[in-house]
């Protein structure tokens, strides 16, 4: 084993306590201090820099079954994490080298080589592997490019549009030929944000009257795709003004994640028979095969500045619940990150 630089004598990771009922509680989860971690046989030993927070961490909360096991109450959370190799008790892996990982929610991980991704602090900040060149950039590409099969030409309504997958999947949609960008959000400043900085035609706060009124507004000539964050009325809004042939793709419904009783489905899904409309569910983990494709591509847009990107960035350890938080709320513009 490499020599190993003087660590704390414990690792603080958060635990799930119980299972949320409705919105998480802190008293549902704890700071604990645990015993430091020390590499196995082909691990090695990562220092946490910076930690991802996601809305879809809200599922694994809970004990239904669903595409990924639930959280492990009494256990140490996981989520996407990028730090940096401590020690080393595997080939192809040095003390120094920069990994990304899915041991997020502690200070400290032991983590098997082959779960660990080398990334290059030089070639781009190492919150972007987290963000923009990670999970939520894939995620928008393969929801608008492959799901949603956009074409060039194609109007496109994207909900939630200022968060780390919805912003993405706007320029995305602008540099590959859309005829018109619709974004919505939850604060005026947001709105002002799609349209300045990341170059929507048009964008509306939900917040301010009827998200159905509001999108035909925009786009009086209707949708052909919907790219759905949100769900709820947004769903049914982009239904209705979708045109003939049109696509939803749904990568994920935030406004009912915290619910304790099912919300109702849209009122108006007859109307896909009229359209010959199709909506299709979609997880970033079938489309891994992208990956390659989509770092060739959209890594240069990144670069070259022509794709933006945001981040909202919490500080400390302490504060990564909050951060979650501050995600089902709303509160991040871009990628939410926890930087240690």
């Amino acid at each position: 084993m490499a020599d190993t630089p003087a660590l704390p004598a414990v690792n603080r990771e958060w635990h799930l306590l119980s299972r949320p009922v409705g919105w998480p509680k802190p008293e549902d989860f704890a700071l604990v201090e645990a015993p430091m971690p020390t590499p196995g046989e082909g691990q090695v030993l990562v220092r946490n820099l910076y930690l991802s927070v996601d809305p879809y961490m809200r599922g694994r909360m809970s004990a239904a079954k669903s595409y990924v096991a639930p959280f492990e109450l009494g256990k140490v959370m996981q989520g996407g994490a990028v730090g940096e190799v401590v020690a080393s008790n595997a080939e192809g892996i040095a003390v120094g080298d920069h990994v990304l990982h899915f041991f997020g929610w502690r200070e400290y991980a032991a983590v098997d080589a082959k779960n660990a991704v080398k990334v290059d602090p030089d070639a781009a900040p190492l919150s972007t592997y987290l963000g923009v060149l990670g999970m939520t950039g894939l995620t928008a590409y393969a929801g608008l490019l492959r799901t949603a099969a956009f074409k060039e030409g194609d109007v496109v309504f994207v909900s939630g549009a200022a968060g780390a997958v919805g912003s993405q999947v706007g320029q995305i949609a602008k540099l590959k030929g859309a005829s018109k960008v619709i974004g919505s959000a939850g604060s005026d400043e947001k709105v002002k944000l799609l349209v300045e900085e990341y170059g929507f035609d048009a964008a509306f706060n939900y917040k301010n009257g009827s998200v159905s009124e509001q999108l035909r507004d925009a786009a009086p000539d209707g949708i052909d795709v919907y790219f759905d964050n949100v769900g709820g009325d947004h769903l049914e809004a982009a239904i209705g003004s979708l045109n003939q042939g049109g696509r939803i793709a749904v990568c994920g419904m935030i406004s009912v994640y915290n619910n304790t009783e099912p919300a109702p489905g849209p009122r108006n899904l007859a109307r896909l028979i009229q359209t010959r409309g199709r909506m299709e569910g979609f997880l970033v983990g079938d489309h891994y095969d992208l990956q390659p494709q989509f770092v060739q591509e959209v890594g240069p847009w990144v670069a070259s500045g022509a794709l933006k990107y945001r981040e909202t960035v919490v500080e400390g350890i302490e504060n990564n619940l909050e951060a979650f938080l501050g995600v089902l709320r709303g509160d991040n513009t871009g990628k939410m990150i926890v930087k240690l």
